[in-house]
């Protein structure tokens, strides 16, 4: 049986219209059976038979206690996590959750074109991305740089785009380890078309992959 994904894409805050895009490009990525929700009762259950938890664009607080209990429990144990995009505008409330991304999202200049430099080819979310990616998104700042807490991935270049706000080092994607889970984080894909981009579902299909420990 393939490896299977829970998708999560409940919304209390901002919702994005890309959302069933993105659900039906994860879907599609080979390799993996996908179940989706939006029911937080769903997080409540066990989570043992996923081989990875995958919040994608999810904003706001969308747990419920014993939905946090139960995540935070699963990726000790050795669950994979995986946050995509907005997945940093999430559970602010819960203080565990900003340590298991990595970072928390601050602000974002205007959606616009520009480069995403790959720092490490050794990952399978970034080893067939080319060094300097041309990409179009919202270039997320965070409220603290996460580097020395997470393995980065790839940065922005922020002489490429109009209003970034983290200067020269601004982490966008990463990886780190919490307890014996894995967790992985990318800041792209707002918009529809990053899930119609090759590069980019490779990207996710890598990320996703070594979080659930199949790559």
């Amino acid at each position: 049986m393939a490896p299977r994904l829970l998708l999560y894409t409940r919304t209390t805050a901002y919702r994005h219209d890309s959302l069933p895009d993105a659900v039906r490009a994860v879907r599609a990525l080979g390799g993996f059976e996908a179940d989706h929700t939006e029911d937080p009762a769903v997080l409540e259950r066990p989570l043992d038979r996923y081989a990875a938890v995958v919040f994608l664009s999810t904003s706001g607080e969308v747990l419920t206690p014993a939905g946090r209990d139960r995540l935070a429990a699963y990726v000790e144990a050795g669950g994979g996590f995986v946050g995509v995009h907005a997945a940093a505008c999430t559970e602010d409330d819960w203080p565990y959750y900003g340590d298991l991304l990595g970072a928390r999202f601050d602000r974002h200049p205007a959606y616009q074109p520009g480069r995403v430099v790959v720092e490490d080819r050794a990952h399978p979310a970034t080893g067939d991305l080319p060094p300097v990616w041309e990409f179009t998104d919202e270039w997320y700042d965070f409220r603290t740089n996460p580097r020395g807490a997470v393995r980065v991935l790839a940065r922005a270049d922020e002489s490429s785009y109009e209003g970034g706000g983290m200067g020269e080092d601004h982490p966008l994607v990463w990886c780190r380890e919490q307890g014996a889970g894995r967790v992985f984080y990318t800041a792209l894909g707002h918009a529809a078309g990053a899930y119609a981009d090759p590069d980019f579902r490779g990207h996710l299909r890598g990320g996703i992959a070594w979080a659930a420990r199949t790559a």
